[in-house]
């Protein structure tokens, strides 16, 4: 049987994936995130995020890197290879690449977006990966979170007991 074709969307860090996004439609929009366990919230923020720019490139934080974020000792659920393959499955998402790092910073100065997006709970002004975009004359913005909806949150009610 043939592989699902959304795994080319799969690339690793390195020349290949700086070529790849080079030769997506412009504007290039870029995000991170660990996105454990893809929910209704996460999807309407890809499709906001993609409506911002002519593709979408996603960087998802390695196992290790996403651990260091202090979401629990058994997180994330699911592995890096696992998560990339669910969200190269998105129509929104153009390229999934990972980053080891604690912010994406070196990724993003690599790629070159022109528009970085981050959840509503950032402060944009404050991250380096923001001054780094505009530093080329990108922009960078946050969407706002889709109230109700957080993994951290579904895992909780998933482990509660049940009554």
């Amino acid at each position: 049987m043939t592989p699902p074709g959304f795994l080319d969307k799969i690339v690793p860090r390195g020349e290949a994936l700086v070529q790849r996004v080079a030769g997506l439609p412009r504007p290039v929009v870029f995000t991170n995130g660990v996105f454990d366990v893809l929910h209704r919230g996460h999807v309407t923020y890809l499709a906001q995020a993609r409506a911002l720019g002519g593709s979408l490139v996603v960087a998802l934080n390695t196992d290790a890197s996403a651990k260091r974020l202090g979401k629990g000792p058994d997180r994330p659920l699911n592995a890096a290879e696992d998560r990339a393959i669910v969200m190269a499955a998105q129509g929104a998402v153009d390229l999934v690449t990972w980053f080891d790092e604690n912010t994406p910073l070196e990724l993003v100065t690599e790629l070159r977006p022109d528009v970085l997006v981050k959840g509503g709970d950032y402060d944009m002004a404050v991250l380096p990966e923001t001054a780094a975009v505009e530093s080329w004359g990108g922009r960078a913005l946050a969407i706002p979170f889709v109230d109700g909806y957080s993994t951290t949150a579904l895992v909780a009610r998933i482990r509660a007991p049940q009554r």
